[in-house]
């Protein structure tokens, strides 16, 4: 059986009285493509930031390698996210150093290696990204899937054992897209570790996941690998894979009488 390296259990999380989470209980595992599904606003990308330790939920355990990530002290919560890499929505570079830098950065700050042994490591995960030759430029200069990429290899620099990707295919053309999805899934499967998105993009990340949760209204409502998914019988979650305009989820916005509301203002 795979290790379950994060482990979250009867998780609460309000923002004011907006409750976000309502007692969700999930289990991420090494070496499995694990993903966050589920309408807009439901919180998905809120459970990324109380994964990494950035948010402190109201009730519940979160265990991430076996500690209460959020009771460990701040240099144990340091260690912790040195073995997490994130991928943002945006690609987060920094706009003032150039490709090479943006992906030696982490190095820099966390390790104390020879300048050299840092540009062997920041060539090789260019290379695998397919972006060596574009160590020079700078982030004004590349595409936006190009910036997604450079985002990932700096993502993997200190080759971590969990990388989190925050909505990775959102603004690509279907090239960059699949290109994504390729390096997504080979990283995965080469370097053995767990890979956990946040996605509303249904066909890719049905594609590579190898669990998928769906969360609503502060629930898990559904759960279970992409073939159990596609032929569940339930007409919510039919309606959300297919993008269907109008099912469970209505698409008029509750309203008086059309006929009535038009004849009120003669």
């Amino acid at each position: 059986m795979m290790e379950s390296i994060i482990q979250i259990r009867e998780l609460h999380f309000a923002r004011g009285t907006h409750k976000i989470f309502n007692g969700i209980s999930l289990d991420i595992h090494a070496g499995q493509v694990t993903a966050f599904m589920g309408p807009s606003g439901t919180g998905k990308t809120t459970l990324l930031k109380i994964i990494g330790g950035q948010l402190r939920p109201d009730k519940g355990n979160v265990q991430v390698y076996g500690k209460d990530i959020h009771h460990v002290s701040q240099n144990e919560l340091y260690d912790l996210r040195k073995r997490m890499g994130m991928l943002f929505q945006s690609g987060a570079l920094l706009t003032d150093i150039n490709v090479f830098e943006n992906v030696a950065f982490p190095l820099r700050e966390h390790t104390r290696l020879p300048e050299q042994i840092i540009r062997d490591l920041v060539l090789i995960k260019l290379e695998a990204v397919g972006l060596r030759g574009a160590r020079r430029l700078m982030p004004s200069e590349l595409s936006g899937g190009m910036a997604r990429r450079v985002a990932l290899a700096r993502a993997i620099v200190l080759d971590p054992s969990m990388i989190m990707y925050d909505e990775p295919f959102t603004g690509l053309d279907p090239i960059t897209k699949g290109t994504i999805v390729t390096l997504i899934k080979e990283l995965n499967e080469t370097l053995g570790i767990a890979s956990v998105i946040v996605s509303h993009d249904v066909n890719e990340t049905m594609s590579i996941a190898d669990y998928i949760y769906v969360i609503s209204d502060g629930q898990v409502v559904e759960s279970g690998t992409p073939e159990n998914l596609g032929s569940s019988s339930s007409p919510w979650l039919q309606q959300f894979l297919q993008g269907l305009p109008d099912g469970p989820v209505p698409f008029h916005y509750p309203a008086e009488n059309y006929r009535d509301d038009l004849l009120a203002g003669r």
